[in-house]
């Protein structure tokens, strides 16, 4: 069984696919049942059953958005 945080904080979800491959879920926990593990990520909400679940874990925030570089005006 997979230890996670309370429902909003930030964490990494890896699980198996249909397929057999493995995935990842990043974002916020919306919310952890006995059946079923909720993200909400960049690719949308994701629910993922316990049962494929392989780890998880919390990770930090988001660094900082980078600040946009300008062209360098002629000299």
């Amino acid at each position: 069984m997979v230890n996670l945080p309370e429902p909003g904080h930030r964490v990494v979800v890896r699980y198996m696919l249909p397929t057999g491959q493995a995935t990842d879920a990043l974002g916020e926990l919306l919310s952890a049942d006995a059946e079923t593990v909720t993200v909400d990520g960049k690719r949308g909400v994701e629910r993922i059953p316990r049962s494929a679940i392989i780890a998880a874990k919390e990770v930090p925030p988001p660094p900082a958005p980078r600040p946009r570089r300008h062209p360098s005006s002629p000299a």
